[in-house]
């Protein structure tokens, strides 16, 4: 199991409409300048070739600025790159020992609101757990909202940082900091912003 001192900050998450191709670095780029420490890669559309090249240029970015880069889902590829981090959801949970044993990187797990399913993963060797979505999505807008009370259970209950994800802007991520969790991900709220460094400053001071 991976210790990484990077994961704790603004986790800001890749959306194919909202981050596209001919924009995506220079995106990603301004969020890091805004002090965002860990970028997921979430791409649904493009084919594996696709997928790899973006996440070798993402990785790149990244290390440029000490921050993790983290691919959704992409199992192979991931293992492949050997890139800095993996994230799984719910098709995958149970592949978790598997994957384990093949991505010596880290490895974050959407746990939503189940946190006996997080301290499972928690023993199987996850590097940190995901839950959520507290508000209203705009990206994904059937997730099950969760009580922002799950937070502070789990920082309680777990030794693995703890991220809160979906629907977190600036109008509630005060509620959001209270339960003190490890890592917060965005993803309308830094894309859609006029200014992405600026949007990503604002959630970055508060670590």
């Amino acid at each position: 199991m991976s210790t990484s001192p990077k994961l704790r900050g603004l986790y800001v998450i890749s959306d194919d409409t909202l981050t596209p191709k001919s924009s995506i670095l220079t995106q990603v780029q301004q969020a890091l300048e805004g002090g965002a420490k860990i970028v997921q890669l979430r791409n649904k559309t493009d084919n594996d070739d696709e997928i790899r090249n973006l996440s070798q240029q993402l990785q790149v970015l990244c290390m440029t600025y000490d921050a993790l880069f983290v691919l959704n889902d992409k199992i192979d590829i991931a293992i492949e790159l050997g890139v800095d981090g993996l994230h799984i959801g719910k098709s995958d949970h149970h592949r978790f020992k598997e994957i384990r044993e093949n991505f010596k990187g880290v490895i974050g797990v959407s746990c939503y609101g189940d946190l006996s399913l997080a301290k499972e993963m928690q023993n199987m060797g996850a590097d940190y757990v995901a839950f959520g979505s507290f508000y209203a999505s705009p990206t994904k807008p059937n997730a099950n909202i969760v009580p922002l009370a799950i937070l502070s259970e789990a920082k309680a209950k777990l030794t693995i940082p703890v991220c809160a994800i979906g629907g977190i802007s600036l109008e509630n991520i005060h509620e959001v900091m209270e339960e003190q969790p490890d890592m917060v991900s965005l993803v309308s709220d830094i894309w859609n912003a006029r200014e992405i460094s600026e949007q990503s400053k604002h959630y970055s001071k508060l670590f």
